[in-house]
């Protein structure tokens, strides 16, 4: 062995001891063409569109007042807006809007807190317990409870 050669076998340059070597043609300048430096540019991070949050629900103390499309609706045109103008002053799509207008969505806390605010009207209200009627308590049968049950079985 010895040092090593620059040789051309079979169309392939290589590396080769003296004795492989001989098996090729013997290269002896390194290319003639500069070698070309690979340029890299940074590119900037792309800019990502904000992560979206799940949509938050009407909370458990407040609901959703009757007739919400209507009442969103009136006081758009009252105000004198059109659909676009209160999109942009709420940063919501016209077709969101459009959506709980016709009463095809409902629109969640925080849409509902910009809708009161641009349009000056109230959407939450408290929750109101529903009233049964005291004829539907009287109506039922009166079936043995289970406490009724474990009553009787003590009194055995």
């Amino acid at each position: 062995m010895g040092p090593p050669f620059k040789a051309k076998i079979e169309g392939a340059n290589m590396l080769a001891c003296g004795e492989c070597a001989k098996l090729g043609s013997i290269v002896w300048e390194d290319r003639t063409e500069p070698r070309l430096k690979k340029v890299v540019r940074r590119m900037a991070a792309p800019v990502l569109p904000p992560r979206k949050q799940p949509p938050i629900s009407v909370s458990d103390s407040f609901e959703l007042v009757d007739g919400l499309s209507g009442k969103v609706r009136m006081a758009r045109e009252k105000a004198g807006l059109s659909h676009q103008e209160l999109g942009k002053r709420i940063s919501e799509k016209v077709s969101v809007l459009r959506k709980i207008e016709s009463g095809k969505m409902t629109p969640d806390n925080l849409l509902t807190e910009k809708l009161e605010h641009a349009l000056r009207l109230k959407l939450l209200v408290p929750v109101s317990e529903p009233k049964v009627p005291a004829k539907a308590l009287a109506s039922r049968p009166a079936s043995p409870t289970l406490g009724d049950i474990l009553k009787v079985r003590k009194e055995k």
